[in-house]
């Protein structure tokens, strides 16, 4: 994947996990609250991976 797919993943992954925490958190489901969590990391990786292919010019 190049720098804009990975960025498009990345704020997917954000809102996703964003939306399944505050559920988590409105339903008292600690499983969720966490998923939604780690789901955001993951978006946040995917966008640090995509500004590195950015600079790098997708090369790798």
């Amino acid at each position: 994947m190049g720098e804009f797919s990975d960025k498009i993943s990345a704020a997917a992954n954000k809102v996703v996990g964003t939306i399944k925490e505050e559920v988590g958190k409105a339903t008292g489901n600690e499983r969720l609250e966490a998923e939604g969590d780690a789901q955001q990391l993951k978006g946040t990786g995917q966008d640090v991976k995509g500004s590195v292919k950015g600079a790098l010019g997708d090369k790798i």
